[in-house]
């Protein structure tokens, strides 16, 4: 008999592949080839997919959350497949052009609740891939509750928050009877993994883009204090002096100071990939080590425990946070392709609401089938957010160039 964690939203044939292949194994092997893992290749992360051979995209971005979600959760006890699985399907249902078009879809999407890309993530894979009619890639219960990285409703007071009232049934499967927000180790693994890897990731391509000058903050205490006063509005609680502290000690790492001089050579690239793994290695240890100290070394998994993070690595995490916060994305923003790409998902949304028969033949039944103009509001949603980047430029040009 299945365990209840390893059970699945719709019941199943028995597969027997002669290897004895674990369900957790199943749903890595679904999530890696479902059209939306592909497509993740040509969204944006925080530079537009494509515009730089070296910089990140959501699909290199998710396997390098995977790949920490593996490693972190083995070395507690977790199972292996279950937090790489939450990993690689984390970003599911991010739009095109990252969150600048989350933004744009969010507003539009008001009248069906509005968007969000972790619940679209949930989404994306219990009803809309198609693997198995009307349960999406039907995931074990233990693997869709380690992707639910916000497990409650939209409420107010919070940006995010992780399923649409309209998902509620498989929401509380996957939940399982629980009524509280907790989130079991395997999704808090899965969020901090995310934490590392795009906080390091994203000034490690800032660096290389030409966007984060290291010698700036090392030279200007005016400009390291600004940094602190944008950490401590965005992405901390801290007092700006602690934040300050954290800052200094940071860029005292002598991985970190050997990236203040970068030229984009070899022995510049050479320096700012050893600053990677230096943060991403000490970030990891510190929250696995801390964890074991106050949970034991046992394996730990599910419910067992909370993921333990020190304060001193969350400050130094979330300064590099703000330093592609304060110096790529901010400085992004104020480009006229932003504004191009909110209009482009905005008027998208609108033209296909007029004219959904030109939705592809995935999405059409569902429009057809809604029940009232808010459900059909969301598949159009859902539609426009599937597409990648270049996608959606070209779905644009096509359905909305073509009105009049």
């Amino acid at each position: 008999m299945i365990a209840a964690e390893g059970r699945r939203w719709a019941a199943e044939p028995a597969k027997d592949s002669g290897y004895g292949r674990t369900p957790y194994q199943r749903d890595r092997a679904r999530v890696l080839h479902s059209a939306a893992f592909r497509r993740l290749a040509a969204k944006t992360q925080v530079h537009t997919a494509g515009s730089d051979d070296f910089l990140r995209t959501r699909l290199t971005h998710s396997l390098e959350v995977a790949q920490i979600s593996r490693e972190m959760g083995a070395r507690l006890g977790c199972d292996p497949d279950v937090v790489d699985v939450a990993g690689l399907a984390h970003d599911l249902g991010h739009p095109p052009f990252g969150h600048n078009g989350e933004a744009a879809l969010d507003a539009v999407a008001g009248p069906c609740g509005g968007f969000e890309g972790n619940a679209q993530t949930l989404r994306v894979i219990t009803r809309l891939e198609a693997k198995v009619p009307g349960a999406g890639l039907n995931l074990t219960r233990a693997t869709l509750d380690a992707c639910s990285k916000y497990p409650w409703f939209r409420k107010p007071g919070y940006r995010k928050f992780g399923v649409y009232a309209d998902d509620r049934p498989v929401f509380e499967w996957l939940r399982d009877g629980r009524d509280d927000e907790r989130r079991c180790l395997e999704a808090q693994v899965m969020d901090w993994a995310d934490d590392v890897a795009y906080s390091v990731h994203d000034v490690e391509d800032g660096v290389h883009g030409g966007y984060i000058d290291l010698r700036t903050l090392l030279a200007d205490p005016d400009e390291r204090a600004a940094l602190c006063v944008d950490v401590a509005a965005t992405y901390s609680g801290e007092t700006c002096d602690e934040l300050g502290g954290a800052l200094d000690q940071l860029l005292a790492d002598p991985a970190v100071a050997a990236v203040a001089d970068y030229d984009g050579g070899y022995t510049a690239l050479t320096a700012l990939k050893r600053m990677t793994s230096v943060l991403t290695g000490r970030f990891v240890a510190s929250a696995v080590g801390a964890t074991q100290g106050h949970h034991g070394t046992g394996p730990l998994r599910r419910y067992d425990a909370d993921l333990i993070v020190p304060r001193a690595v969350r400050n130094q995490c979330a300064l590099l946070k703000g330093m592609a916060y304060r110096y790529v994305m901010r400085s992004r923003a104020a480009e006229d392709w932003y504004e191009q790409q909110r209009t482009i998902l905005t008027e998208l949304v609108q033209a296909l609401t007029r004219t959904p028969e030109r939705l592809d033949p995935l999405f059409r039944p569902l429009h057809a089938a809604a029940e009232d103009d808010a459900a059909r509001l969301r598949v159009v949603i859902d539609q426009v957010a599937s597409l990648t980047d270049h996608a959606a430029v070209a779905w644009h040009r096509a359905v909305v160039g073509t009105r009049g």
